[in-house]
């Protein structure tokens, strides 16, 4: 599978544009089309402090950077990116109609990145004892 996701790039960039738009859309789109309402934004688990949503989002793109970049030289970078996407992504919605910044927003979509960076080092290092 690593093969597939490091042949293909372009699977990544087609998840990055994807997110991308849904971030930047004026209101929800997957409202619009559930509920024909684009200021409701379904929820998969109403948790108080972060948002899932945002977690399996950016969970779902980690792990196909991580697919993708897993043998190059430059995963860092990689995961630098999505932490500096995740928080621009979310300061964006300041100034997006029908949407809004929120804390819990930005501390789930910093987390889907943050598990798949610990995934990632604690495989690292159990490979590099071998």
């Amino acid at each position: 599978m690593i093969n597939f996701f490091s042949k293909y790039k372009i699977f990544f960039y087609i998840a990055n544009f994807v997110l991308i738009f849904l971030y930047l859309f004026p209101g929800s789109l997957i409202g619009c089309f559930l509920y024909d309402d684009c200021r409701i934004q379904p929820k998969l688990l109403d948790l108080p402090i972060i948002s899932s949503n945002h977690v399996y989002a950016f969970l779902l793109l980690s792990v196909i950077a991580l697919l993708t970049y897993l043998k190059h030289s430059r995963i860092k970078l990689v995961i630098y990116y999505l932490f500096f996407l995740s928080v621009i992504l979310e300061i964006l919605h300041i100034i997006i109609p029908m949407r809004s910044f929120e804390w819990s927003d930005l501390l789930g979509n910093m987390l889907g990145v943050f598990i798949v960076f610990v995934i990632y080092e604690i495989f690292k290092k159990k490979n590099y004892k071998r």
